[in-house]
């Protein structure tokens, strides 16, 4: 196509200025090295070649070749390449269809990853067919009117009304409420002549993962991250692939095998999955604690942070797990953070090791966050003389008997739990860790004793426990 400085004289000021936008973008593309995604080689590896100079998509990242499929699974291991896989399938989709659903595990996900990340939709749209985000409507429209729209599986009920011809569903086996949100974006996948799914996820032996690998709707393209190896930082595989291979996480998050459960392990999966609930299934709690295993006590540099609830029939509501890596410092805060969010009665935390300054970071944070007045902030030290395995088997118990329930999805936790073999691997997992401290709490509880009072709840007298009462107290104070 040729233009003439004739046909740019006759363009209005805003088609001009657009045309210059698109350039400059254009040019921008071809200086970074940036290709057209599909090649029509069948076996290409994705390095560059004569007619793409540069990376591009593998044999295994195209879209299914065939009209007959409605889910295509790209069941993958870190660092394949599913996010840059599913984005230019969205683009291409776009500009043939009007309405997409773009869904992530959370809010932050969707937006970080699908729509701004470094292989999101924005990064890897051409410089002519690039959406425009608006973060407040949750949506992007391309040039051509079409639009995709931003969801959360967190909030399964969003996806309830809307109607859409496609949809990417992004770390699918990640997705807290997954049955859930997985029905409500199947029944607004409504539109057009064939609406259809790309599902981007590593893999976990989830009910829903294995359904859908025996669906014959269902293209699923396996991928290792071995694939990918040559676009992968060296320190990715220094610290990561070095960590994990052979490994039965590495399995999982590597090779991308969907591995069904492990003889020896700590708890099987089927025993979570069937014992898992919904939050408004949840019952009222007369205990809730936040477990906490600091970095260093356990296997791992994260801290674990699990809350767990105790009901009236003595059965245990695993409600969040807020782990991760951090200082003490920010742990101690997150702990406390924990325990206002879900009105726990105390900090169970583990200090073996010769950790004796944990307490003392949770005092000095207790009174930072509230008030001197505020009285000693609410922790249990758990310095365990039984081994860790020990400590884990009553627990294991619990799951076994169908007394400990998991409120929604907690993949990493989970992950630990059905992955741990105590026989072949001392050092448990952080969040494993945090998790029995909690639980292992409730069970020491004297059943003579009657329910416990939450602090951050009335009792039925209208009694106040008396931690909480010093607290209110101060704040009442500051604010006057």
């Amino acid at each position: 196509m040729t233009i003439t400085r004739a046909d740019l004289e006759r363009l209005p000021p805003s088609e001009l200025r657009t045309f210059v936008d698109q350039l400059e973008q254009v040019v921008a593309d071809r200086e970074s090295g940036r290709v057209p995604w599909l090649c029509d080689r069948p076996d290409c590896d994705g390095r560059p070649h004569p007619g793409r100079p540069g990376p591009h998509s593998r044999a295994a990242q195209r879209a299914p070749d065939s009209d007959d499929w409605d889910t295509w699974l790209a069941l993958a291991g870190r660092g394949w390449g599913k996010t840059r896989t599913g984005a230019e399938w969205v683009i291409e989709q776009a500009r043939t269809l009007e309405r997409g659903a773009l869904i992530g595990p959370t809010a932050a996900d969707a937006r970080d990853i699908l729509v701004q990340g470094e292989s999101g939709i924005l990064a890897c749209a051409p410089a002519t067919f690039r959406p425009v985000y608006y973060p407040s409507r949750r949506q992007l429209v391309y040039p051509n009117g079409a639009i995709q729209t931003v969801y959360s599986a967190d909030e399964p009920d969003r996806l309830r009304g809307p109607q859409h011809h496609y949809g990417w569903f992004d770390e699918l086996a990640s997705w807290r409420y997954l049955q859930d949100a997985w029905d409500m974006a199947q029944m607004g996948m409504r539109l057009g002549d064939h609406p259809r799914i790309c599902i981007t996820t590593t893999p976990r032996p989830l009910p829903l993962i294995k359904e859908l690998l025996k669906d014959p709707a269902c293209v699923a393209v396996r991928g290792s991250t071995y694939d990918n190896l040559h676009n992968l930082a060296g320190t990715f595989q220094r610290a990561v692939i070095a960590k994990y291979e052979g490994t039965t996480l590495g399995r999982q998050e590597l090779n991308a095998e969907v591995l069904e459960d492990l003889p020896g392990a700590l708890v099987a999966r089927a025993l979570i999955d069937a014992a898992r609930v919904a939050p408004e299934d949840v019952p009222e709690l007369v205990s809730i604690v936040v477990g906490m295993d600091p970095a260093g006590t356990g296997k791992g540099d994260e801290t674990g942070l699990v809350v767990t609830g105790w009901s009236a029939d003595r059965h245990h509501y695993v409600l969040a797990d807020g782990s991760r890596k951090l200082t003490p410092e920010k742990a101690a805060r997150a702990a406390f953070a924990l325990l206002e969010q879900y009105q726990a009665v105390k900090v169970v935390v583990e200090d073996n090791g010769g950790k004796d300054w944990i307490e003392s970071v949770l005092q000095r944070v207790w009174r930072d966050v509230n008030d001197e007045d505020a009285g000693p902030a609410p922790v249990r030290r758990v310095n365990a003389s039984q081994g860790k395995r020990l400590r884990a088997q009553p627990v294991s118990m619990l799951y076994e008997q169908g007394k400990v329930h998991h409120v929604g999805s907690l993949p990493e936790l989970e992950d630990q739990l059905t992955t741990w073999i105590p026989e072949e691997d001392p050092g448990s997992p952080d969040r494993l860790d945090a998790l029995v401290h909690a639980v292992t709490h409730h069970m020491r509880r004297d059943r003579a004793a009657g329910a416990v009072v939450n602090p951050h709840r009335a009792t039925r007298r209208g009694a106040v426990h008396p931690a909480l009462a010093a607290r209110q107290t101060a704040q009442q104070r500051r604010a006057s």
